[in-house]
């Protein structure tokens, strides 16, 4: 049975671009109140702007989810400003390139504050406010790179595997509760996520440019849509939401070959590349 949104209100980390701000324009479509969480003040309010007219209470918060501190203080004013919450997404990310040779401890350090334990302070910190409601969902948005391991991502594929953990583990724990949970794994989407990476202080930047670039070729699927299939799989209290078709394959991939997965992908995307080299200008 589809869960109604409509009049819930919804925190949404990471809301000043990308699948936060398509979250927001979905979820204000639902008739949701909305509590929009970023460090980047501009594309925060941008987010707002784009609201402007949609009918619902939005409050704008400018958040650094690795801080506690500033994670408590927010779900603090979440409750002044719209009294409760049944629908937390943990959607703030960053990415890295580099090597785990390349990668200092600290870089890590910063990635891990950010994408794995901003989900565990969102968590923590709203958990206790969803129990109130007859009916929450907690949405983490983890990331196909929850599920296999590039090289040159270790980092962020840790982080994100670490969220995927967290998750199935909250699921279990939460199971018969009035609380739903969501891990959500997006393959390429056409976000800045990338092209706003870190790079290893000890990384090539030519070998970076490279990866980003190739990220941009093979992200195919819009913000837009990726927010209405995790929507989607929110209303019908899916635990596990794959979005694109790219996420469907690589999961599948992964599931038939744990291990062997790689030498697979390589190949795909060496035939793709030799495609477009032999292509190019026709």
């Amino acid at each position: 049975m589809n869960w109604n949104l409509e009049g819930g209100v919804a925190v949404i980390t990471g809301a000043g671009s990308g699948i936060g701000r398509a979250l927001a324009n979905r979820l204000a479509s639902e008739k949701m109140s909305l509590a929009l969480a970023d460090c980047d003040a501009a594309g925060l309010e941008e987010t707002r702007f784009q609201l402007a007219t949609c009918g619902q209470t939005v409050s704008t918060h400018l958040v650094d989810v690795s801080d506690l501190k500033r994670v408590e203080q927010f779900s603090a004013d979440v409750i002044a400003s719209h009294g409760r919450v049944t629908l937390l997404i943990n959607n703030a990310g960053v990415a890295m390139h580099g090597t785990v040779e390349e990668l200092s401890i600290d870089e890590i350090a910063w990635l891990m504050g950010i994408n794995y334990w901003g989900v565990v302070y969102g968590v923590k910190t709203f958990l206790p406010l969803l129990r109130r409601q007859p009916r929450a969902h907690i949405v983490n948005v983890s990331s196909i790179y929850g599920m296999i391991s590039p090289s040159g991502q270790s980092a962020y594929c840790s982080s994100k595997f670490a969220v995927r953990g967290f998750t199935e583990a909250l699921l279990h724990e939460l199971e018969g509760s009035t609380i739903g949970v969501s891990c959500v794994h997006p393959g390429g989407i056409r976000t800045a996520v990338a092209r706003r990476a870190r790079i290893a202080a000890k990384s090539d930047p030519a070998h970076a440019a490279l990866t980003i670039q190739r990220f941009d070729r093979l992200a195919l699927t819009p913000p837009e849509a990726a927010a209405d299939i995790i929507v989607d799989g929110v209303r019908r209290g899916k635990s596990r939401v794959l979005v694109g078709k790219d996420a469907v394959h690589i999961d599948r991939l992964q599931r038939l070959f744990p291990i062997r997965y790689w030498n697979s992908l390589v190949k795909r995307g060496r035939k793709l590349e030799e495609w477009e080299a032999k292509n190019k200008g026709a």
